[in-house]
């Protein structure tokens, strides 16, 4: 699987245009606000965790966090 296949779900424009309800940006403005993205494996050199950062071996060194 190399990510092509992935739907990335789009969320509302007003998580970006507004704050506490009121606007912060101009009027009109596009904006794109996907929930996540994905990133080629080759471009990843840590996964950061509430208890430190795995660097590779992942499978490894992720099982030392429990």
């Amino acid at each position: 699987m190399d990510g092509t296949e992935i739907e990335i779900e789009e969320r509302s424009s007003v998580e970006i245009t507004h704050i506490s309800g009121v606007r912060i940006a101009s009027e009109g403005i596009v904006v794109y606000n996907p929930a996540f993205d994905v990133t080629p494996a080759e471009n990843i050199s840590g996964i950061i965790t509430e208890k430190g950062i795995a660097r590779t071996p992942y499978l490894e060194n992720l099982r030392e966090f429990k």
